[in-house]
């Protein structure tokens, strides 16, 4: 019997392997953009918590309200953000992808739906039951 930290030093091995043995497929328009990591990083915070604000975006991502402040501003520059007031208190400011920033973020939500759906394909009923048990078993996990 293995003991659970080579299990877990295994796991993370394998799906080492896994995400290199992947093809990335990257729409055009990512591939020839030019955002940063940070800017990436605050377009997927907007993209899983949906309008927020500019706070919970720093503490997000670990950076001050200034820096913060300043990638977002970028973002705006670039279309890809809107910025907000909230009308209970024009103090705080809340920031969402705009309408271009939503498509781009799409494009890539759904390079990662490709991405699973490759691995998924080639497994019999019984596999892919076994698989959607463990992938349950990660989501009560969390």
């Amino acid at each position: 019997m293995q003991k659970r930290e080579e299990l877990i030093q295994h796991i993370l091995k394998l799906s080492e392997d896994i995400y290199s043995k992947l093809t990335p497929g990257f729409p055009t328009e990512w591939l020839s953009s030019d955002l940063t990591v940070a800017q990436l990083r605050v377009m997927l915070i907007l993209r899983t918590e949906g309008p927020v604000r500019m706070s919970k975006i720093a503490s997000n991502t670990g950076t001050a309200l200034s820096t913060a402040t300043g990638i977002v501003d970028n973002l705006i520059k670039k279309g890809l953000v809107l910025r907000d007031t909230d009308p209970n208190d024009r103090r705080v400011v809340i920031c969402k992808l705009s309408p271009v920033g939503v498509k781009l973020m799409d494009k890539l939500w759904e390079m990662g739906q490709l991405q699973m759906k490759k691995l998924l394909d080639g497994l019999s009923l019984k596999q892919l039951g076994d698989a959607a048990k463990v992938a349950e078993f990660l989501l009560n996990n969390i």
